[in-house]
């Protein structure tokens, strides 16, 4: 399935945020932009990513250092309650609990 790409400057119209913003994302590594024909786009797959950093931006006023930051964290939390979650089926195997 072919990836569709949105015109970052028609998102940045369309959900008023800065262009400088999104360039800051990706020279944090948050976010990949393509560039085509001197117009810069986001792939479609990013949007989600973006959006939760729009608002931790703009809503919580996050810096893009602390987003980095944020970002990581969750990762690892979602690492770690998927670790614990196949801990607690081993239990249960060995142990026989249901």
């Amino acid at each position: 399935m072919e990836a569709t790409l949105i015109l970052i400057k028609e998102y940045c119209l369309q959900c008023q945020v800065e262009e400088t913003f999104i360039y800051a994302l990706e020279e944090e590594g948050l976010i990949e932009t393509l560039v085509i024909s001197n117009d810069r786009y986001i792939e479609d797959s990013q949007l989600d990513s973006l959006e939760q950093f729009r608002r931790w931006h703009y809503d919580l006023h996050i810096n893009v250092e602390g987003m980095d930051a944020m970002r990581h964290l969750l990762d690892k939390v979602k690492t770690m309650q998927k670790e614990i979650f196949q801990l607690r089926e081993r239990l249960r195997v060995h142990e026989g609990i249901q």
